[in-house]
């Protein structure tokens, strides 16, 4: 009988070990597809992020294929015990006020539609609205055509045109692409927010055409949806590569092959979709000349009251 039970406890803490290394690699897994996806976001390559981070691309792809460090499975488990989220733990900033965690579980038990809701009210009762749709800001991913069409679409309007990046500029006293090679897209962001509550500032009865990763930082996102009435300029992933080409820009080939810049270019698109579709409007380019795609615009900015519309 003992040797029996000794066999049984044996087997179940095989079964234990073997279901624990099973969690571990799904996490792992999941974790290295959460970096891929955000890097996505962020429209970094692998190569880019190795720059910024100083950490190497081969340790990147082993984290992105799932075979990361089991440091962060232990860090896991620990705060499972503890029960409190492993974000928690990590977070550098200090610890919310209590209302802000109980909001944020109340928001968590919500479905999409009631989400929605839920932030037309608070932006309704606590968002910056005086002068919003005196802003227009046009978003979108690089070759959508956001300056092209916001430069005439200001001049249509008799508004001023402003393109973010080279208020981005201003703010850093460099050129964009020096900003990224000195300290890194962290700092662009940076740079991109202090920009942008300048410009919101200064100016009213504006078009702003903002830069296709503004998206990626929730906290600007929400300050541009808040104090500007956003349009969402879409194409095909192929035009947006062409287009970006045409007019010289290389950076997209930055290291790497035609091919896998172009599925790079996809993977970006559906990253950053459901973020530019928090836009008011959404105009799409695809198959039209400026001429036409320009004439929706101005139906989109004339439409009453501006409400929310997809323009095709």
């Amino acid at each position: 009988m003992a040797a029996s039970r000794k066999i049984v406890r044996a087997d179940a803490e095989l079964e234990s070990a073997a279901g624990a290394a099973r969690t571990r690699t799904a996490y792992l897994k999941l974790l290295g597809a959460r970096v891929r996806d955000a890097r996505a976001r962020h429209g970094m390559t692998r190569r880019m992020l190795a720059r910024d981070s100083g950490i190497s691309e081969r340790y990147l792809a082993e984290l992105e294929s799932g075979r990361g460090n089991y440091s962060i499975v232990m860090l896991r488990r620990l705060a499972a015990s503890i029960d409190v989220p492993l974000a928690e733990l990590v977070n550098e900033a200090q610890p919310p006020p209590v209302e802000y965690s109980l909001l944020v579980e109340r928001l968590r038990r919500l479905e999409p539609a009631q989400l929605a809701e839920a932030t037309a009210m608070l932006s309704a009762r606590f968002g910056d609205l005086s002068g919003r749709l005196d802003r227009i800001a046009l978003i979108g991913l690089r070759g959508a055509g956001k300056s092209t069409l916001g430069a005439q679409l200001a001049q249509h309007l008799g508004w001023q045109f402003v393109e973010l990046s080279r208020e981005i500029e201003k703010e850093a006293g460099v050129a964009v692409n020096e900003i990224f090679d000195l300290w890194g897209q962290a700092a662009y962001r940076r740079y991109e927010r202090r920009a942008l509550e300048r410009v919101l500032r200064t100016y009213t009865k504006v078009v702003i055409a903002t830069g296709g990763g503004l998206v990626s930082e929730p906290a600007t996102l929400e300050r541009l949806l808040d104090s500007c009435w956003t349009v969402w300029i879409r194409a095909k992933p192929q035009e947006h590569w062409e287009r970006v080409i045409s007019q010289g820009d290389l950076r997209v080939r930055e290291g790497t092959e035609d091919a896998r810049a172009l599925a790079d270019m996809r993977r970006i698109l559906g990253q950053r979709d459901e973020l530019y579709g928090k836009a008011d409007a959404v105009l799409s380019t695809s198959g039209k000349t400026v001429r036409q795609s320009l004439r929706d615009l101005i139906a989109l900015v004339d439409a009453p009251k501006r409400k929310k519309t997809h323009g095709h």
